[in-house]
C-alpha cells in the first residue's frame, strides 16, 4: 500500500513539474510574441532564457531555403554578428537541418570551426547543442547553445527550448520585418524631404533658367510650367522642337524633378545606333543569340527600371521596331534577342524628335497607333528666334562657360554684336549660338567680344533645268522679296528692327505696298 502511495506521489510531482513547464514556455512564448527588435530579443535572451537554459552562449543561424550560405542573426556573446555568410554543409548547421533530434558537439574534437563558434572555444565552453526549428517562411534556422559543463544541458531544457521553437522563428521573422518596415519609412521620409525641397526651388526659379536651362522668356516660362505639371507623375512625355532646342536638357529637367531623380536617367539617341543594333541596343540579347553574341546584354530599358529611359530622335527608330516599342509602352515587358519569355520592366519613357511626326505617319515611315501612345504629353520647344529675349542671357552663360574652359578672361558683347546676335535668324538654335561663342572667344583679341561672323542660312541646291524656268513678272519677284524680309523680321513691319528699315521704305509706305500686292498678316 505505501509502494502505491510512493508511486502516485512520484506521479503528481511529475504532472506538477510539466505543469510547471508549460506554464514556464507560455511565458517565454509570451514575452517573445511582442518583440520587434533586436534590443528586445536580447533583454530576453539574456534574461528568461539564460536563467532557464543556463547556457554560456546562444547563437541564432538563420538561412533561405533557396540559398546555399546561412548568416549569424543573433550571438549573445557578440554586439554585432559579423554578417559573414558561412557554407550550409559546414558539418553543423546542415546536420542539424537533418536531424530532429537534439545534437550536442564537442568543440574539442572539431579541428576547423566557424568563426562564430572559434569565440565560444576560445572561451574555454567545451559542448554546443544544436537544435533545429520549424521552418517558417522559407527559413531554416537553427539554435545553437554553448555551454562549459555537457551536463548543465538537462531534459528539461530541451523541452523548453522545443516547446518555444515555433515562437523563436516567428520573433526572429517579425523582428525583420519591423526592420524592412522602418527602412522603407526612413526612405519614404527622405524621399518626401527631398520632394519638398525641390517643390520650394521651384517656386523660386531664378532668373537665369530652370534646371539647367537658361532663359527666362515668356516662351520658355510655358515650358518650365509644363515641366513642373508631368515630372512628378509617370505619363509619357513627346518632346519636340527644332535641332539645338535643348530637348535633353528638357528631358534630363523632368527626370530631376520627378520622384526617381536619385536613379540614373538612361539615354538613348536612336539616330546614332547602326539599325542592326537598335533592337540589341534597347531590349538586351541572349548568349548565343546571334554570331558576335558572346555574352548576355541587358538592354537600355532593363537599365532604367524604376528609373527614366529617354529615346532622343525617335523620329529615327526603323519602322519594324516601332511595334515592338508599342509592346513595351502597352504591356510594361520586352524581350531579349534570343530570350524565351518576357521580362516585366518599369521605366519611365520620354522621347524627343526634331521631324514632324505627324507628317512622317502621313507618309507611312512612323506608325500612327505609336505617334498617339507617345504623345501622351506634348512639349514644344521654341526656336531661339521665338525667344530673342533670352540670347543675351544665353551668349553671357557660354562666355563664361568656354571662357574658363579656354583660360581667356572676358567681359561680355559689343553692342554691335548683341545686335547682330538678336537679329539673326539662328537655324541650329541654342547648340549654333554656342558654337559662335566658343570660336569667338578662341578669335577674340580683347576681353569683349567685337566680332561675330554669323554662318550663312544654307538651303538646298534647286535641281530646276532651264526647260523648267518660267519668267515672273516684276510685282512677283517684288512680292517674295517683301515676304522674305518680314519674315525674317519675325513679322514687324516699323521700329529699328522693322522690315521697313531693312527695305529702306518709311513704314506707312510699306503697308501700302503689302496690301496692294496682297500680302496679308497671316501668311507670315
Amino acid at each position: 500500500m505505501e509502494k502505491s502511495i510512493d508511486q502516485t506521489a512520484v506521479i503528481m510531482n511529475r504532472l506538477q513539474e510539466r505543469e510547471k513547464e508549460q506554464i514556464l514556455i507560455l511565458s517565454i512564448c509570451s514575452a517573445l510574441a511582442q518583440v520587434l527588435s533586436k534590443e528586445k530579443f536580447n533583454t530576453i535572451v539574456g534574461g528568461l532564457l539564460k536563467e532557464h537554459l543556463h547556457f554560456d552562449d546562444f547563437i541564432f543561424a538563420s538561412s533561405n531555403e533557396n540559398e546555399t550560405e546561412y548568416h549569424i542573426f543573433y550571438q549573445f556573446s557578440q554586439k554585432a554578428p559579423d554578417g559573414k555568410g558561412y557554407a550550409i554543409n559546414d558539418g553543423f548547421f546542415n546536420i542539424c537541418l537533418d536531424s530532429a533530434d537534439t545534437l550536442i558537439f564537442d568543440l574539442k574534437e572539431k579541428k576547423q570551426l566557424p568563426n562564430y563558434i572559434n569565440i565560444p572555444q576560445e572561451k574555454g565552453f567545451k559542448y554546443g547543442v544544436g537544435i533545429c526549428l520549424p521552418y517558417i517562411e522559407g527559413n531554416r534556422n537553427v539554435v545553437f547553445l554553448f555551454f562549459k559543463n555537457a551536463t548543465t544541458f538537462s531534459r528539461e531544457c530541451s523541452r523548453i527550448i522545443r516547446g518555444i521553437a515555433m515562437q523563436l522563428s516567428i520573433s526572429v521573422s517579425n523582428i525583420r520585418r519591423a526592420e524592412d518596415y522602418d527602412n522603407k519609412i526612413a526612405e519614404l521620409n527622405i524621399l518626401k524631404r527631398n520632394l519638398s525641397e525641390t517643390k520650394t526651388e521651384n517656386l523660386h526659379v531664378k532668373m537665369e533658367g530652370f534646371c539647367g536651362i537658361v532663359g527666362n522668356s515668356d516662351a520658355m516660362q510655358k515650358v518650365y510650367k509644363l515641366i513642373n505639371q508631368v515630372a512628378l507623375s509617370q505619363s509619357t512625355v513627346l518632346i519636340f522642337g527644332e535641332t539645338g532646342t535643348g530637348k535633353e536638357l528638357a528631358a534630363s529637367a523632368i527626370h530631376n524633378l520627378s520622384s526617381v531623380s536619385n536613379k540614373k536617367m538612361i539615354k538613348v539617341n536612336c539616330a546614332s545606333i547602326p539599325v542592326n543594333l537598335i533592337e540589341s541596343e534597347l531590349f538586351g540579347h541572349e548568349k548565343g543569340a546571334f554570331t558576335g553574341a558572346t555574352e548576355i546584354r541587358i538592354g537600355k530599358f532593363e537599365q532604367a527600371e524604376n528609373s527614366t529611359i529617354f529615346l532622343d530622335e525617335i523620329g529615327e527608330l526603323p519602322l519594324e521596331l516601332q511595334g515592338k516599342l508599342l509592346r513595351v509602352l502597352q504591356e510594361k515587358e520586352i524581350e531579349r534577342i534570343g530570350g524565351k519569355g518576357t521580362i516585366k520592366v518599369n521605366a519611365r519613357v520620354i522621347t524627343a524628335t526634331n521631324r514632324l511626326l505627324e507628317k512622317e505617319v502621313a507618309e507611312g515611315r512612323f506608325r500612327s497607333d505609336l505617334y498617339y501612345r507617345l504623345n501622351v504629353y506634348p512639349i514644344s520647344l521654341p526656336a531661339l528666334r521665338d525667344r530673342q529675349e533670352d540670347i543675351e542671357a544665353l551668349g553671357n552663360f557660354f562666355i563664361e562657360k568656354h571662357a574658363k574652359k579656354i583660360g581667356k578672361k572676358m567681359k561680355g558683347f559689343s553692342k554691335k554684336v548683341l545686335k547682330g546676335m538678336i537679329a539673326n535668324a539662328w537655324p541650329g538654335n541654342v547648340r549654333e549660338l554656342e558654337n559662335m561663342v566658343e570660336r569667338s572667344i578662341l578669335f577674340s583679341k580683347d576681353e569683349v567680344i567685337k566680332e561675330m561672323i554669323f554662318s550663312p542660312i544654307f538651303k538646298t541646291e534647286s535641281h530646276t533645268s532651264e526647260v523648267e524656268f518660267y519668267p515672273k513678272t516684276l510685282q512677283e519677284i517684288e512680292k517674295e522679296h517683301i515676304l522674305k524680309v518680314v519674315k525674317k523680321c519675325n513679322g514687324r513691319i516699323s521700329g529699328p528692327q522693322g522690315a521697313a528699315v531693312l527695305l529702306d521704305l518709311p513704314a506707312t509706305t510699306l503697308i501700302s505696298k503689302m496690301q496692294k500686292l496682297g500680302i496679308k498678316k497671316s501668311i507670315f
